[in-house]
């Protein structure tokens, strides 16, 4: 986080940095460039991208999918047409507002997701999961660029749909944060349940667990955080998917220990994937989301290739 404020189009000094953290003075414009817009972009990248790995990290040990992702399964979708809806009908809609709207429409396409997938004869299979998300991703995807080029919304939600940190607030951070700080502790608290889930449901019941129960709460979390997270910075795909496996490596399968391995992790790969975006073309930006799917795409590959040969 240190080197990201510090690194970026404009190059500061570790002291002006310290400096500007420790012992604030808002006539200075360097300090102020930390204080106004480095600061809340770099602790927004942590916050969010704890919560995109931690939605996946929950996603993929209730529905025991190792595809399994926010973005994958068409949960991202359903906030942005949220957010699409609402620059096209309440342009001056306040964010607190904006968020909640984004969880409806998050939790909307989940429960289309879930419904596709589960009416097929045989019920909801990991592979059917993976191709109703991505059938319902690309549905509520074109009918938010419908809504754009209809309302000429276009340049507002180019941010959103490439992703990105440069709109990040201090006051969307109030807001934010605690929403999601919340949501991990609860969906760490559900790590104990969650490993039992993703052995089988017919061992998580002959232990005690409430399977049903405990899959609702789970996706609650997954959705709150996952809609929150497209409400501020907009869909940024792959971060759910590739950090829970790297945490499953690092720390085995016990879920106890991957969700907060996974909020760490993915805090680490968002403000890299950030810091990354600024200094590759300065001072031009690339989309965050760019960055991350360089890493994704391939690992979704390589993951979808080795499921394949085990199914």
């Amino acid at each position: 986080m240190f080197l990201a404020v510090t690194f970026g189009s404009k190059q500061l000094t570790f002291h002006t940095v310290w400096s500007a953290i420790f012992d604030y003075n808002p006539k200075l414009t360097q300090q102020q460039i930390i204080h106004e817009l480095r600061l809340p972009r770099v602790i927004g990248a942590a916050v969010i991208g704890a919560a995109f790995a931690v939605a996946g990290a929950l996603m993929q040990g209730i529905t025991r999918n190792p595809l399994a992702d926010a973005g994958i399964l068409g949960i991202n979708g359903g906030a942005m047409l949220v957010v699409a809806l609402c620059f096209a009908f309440f342009p001056s809609i306040p964010y607190s507002l904006l968020m909640v709207f984004s969880f409806i429409g998050a939790l909307l396409s989940t429960l289309m997701i879930f419904m596709i997938g589960s009416a097929s004869p045989g019920g909801l299979t990991p592979i059917r999961l993976t191709i109703s998300g991505a059938v319902v991703a690309a549905f509520l995807h074109s009918i938010s660029s419908g809504v754009a080029i209809y309302y000429d919304l276009s340049q507002d939600l180019a941010f959103w749909y490439a992703g990105g940190l440069a709109g990040i607030k201090w006051s969307y951070l109030k807001v934010l944060v605690p929403i999601i700080l919340i949501t991990i502790t609860w969906g760490m608290l559900l790590g104990r349940s969650v490993s039992l889930i993703s052995l089988g449901d017919d061992i998580a019941a002959n232990l005690g667990v409430k399977t049903n129960r405990v899959r609702i709460l789970g996706i609650t979390a997954a959705v709150i955080l996952a809609g929150v997270s497209v409400s501020a910075v907009g869909s940024i795909g792959f971060v759910g998917l590739v950090i829970p496996h790297i945490s499953r490596k690092l720390v085995g399968g016990n879920y106890q220990l991957i969700i907060p391995m996974s909020a760490l992790l993915g805090a680490i790969l968002l403000i890299l994937a950030d810091l990354g975006a600024r200094m590759v073309d300065p001072p031009r930006e690339l989309a965050i989301g760019m960055m991350t799917a360089l890493v994704g795409v391939p690992f979704f590959l390589y993951i979808a290739r080795k499921t394949g040969r085990d199914l």
